[in-house]
């Protein structure tokens, strides 16, 4: 199979933790991978580790490296780009008068505007691709503000907002806009002083997440690809719905227990 016709997936934030999982799991299947980090020493152990996955450094919140990264990957690809995996994302804990101005920052510039650059670069290269995907990795937390990680849950928010707008947005291109809503998930993003990780436990791996992106960008069938909004496991499926049923002084009871 010649280089243009091999698919391939572009991910942002993906040396370690989901992302890195996400690169093998598409790996496996033969994809061309490009894994773009701001950790050079993540990116270095993953080279050594899969020498034919593409590597390159990356701030998502610079949008002059988002384009050179994917003028960068597509050189390797034949200009072909399947999937953006918009992965990268960080996480401050506490209330919100602790955490410092540097910090909230830094989760709206990578967490929203990081987000936003990624699919503007990429829309010249998802929309020369027949069943092109944009893949965002949303949170649970966008499900109902959750305290003690505020500026974290809305950026989450955010996505979700983004997500709906950018489906009907890119309608006209054939792109199809999704995004994952997981709960916590085992890597170093849960390792944070938030009452939910004790109280709702963090059993999702990074294997089942990356297992959801796979299936996300692989719809079976005209019903599925109506779907834009992906849980990874049984509780966090269930909590997205019964927000959607229940009344809202029970939602908020619920996520007041939930976050202590």
């Amino acid at each position: 199979m010649s280089t243009s016709q091999r698919k391939s997936i572009f991910i942002s934030g993906g040396a370690s933790g989901i992302g890195r999982e996400v690169a093998l799991r598409f790996h496996k299947e033969g994809w061309i991978v490009g894994v773009y980090d701001i950790d050079s020493f993540a990116l270095e152990e993953l080279s050594r580790d899969y020498p034919d996955i593409i590597t390159g450094e990356l701030d998502v919140t610079n949008y002059n490296q988002w384009e050179d990264a994917l003028t960068h990957f597509t050189a390797h690809t034949g200009g072909r780009l399947d999937v953006l995996d918009n992965n990268a994302g960080i996480i401050g804990d506490h209330d919100i008068v602790d955490q410092s101005p540097e910090i909230i920052k830094k989760q709206c510039d990578i967490n929203c505007t990081g987000v936003i650059y990624g699919a503007r670069a990429a829309h010249p290269y998802l929309s020369r691709t027949p069943g092109a995907h944009l893949v965002n990795m949303d949170s649970a937390a966008a499900l109902y503000g959750q305290p003690h990680i505020t500026p974290y849950s809305a950026s989450k928010f955010f996505v979700t907002g983004f997500t709906q707008a950018l489906d009907l947005e890119w309608r006209k291109s054939k792109i199809r806009v999704v995004a994952l809503q997981p709960l916590w998930a085992q890597t170093a993003l849960a390792d944070v002083d938030a009452a939910s990780t004790k109280r709702l436990g963090v059993r999702i791996t990074p294997e089942q997440v990356a297992e959801v992106v796979w299936k996300a960008v692989h719809p079976a069938n005209f019903l599925e690809r109506q779907r834009h909004f992906y849980s990874v496991s049984s509780l966090d499926l269930t909590l997205r719905y019964l927000i959607r049923l229940v009344p809202s002084f029970v939602t908020r009871n619920v996520n007041k227990f939930v976050a202590g």
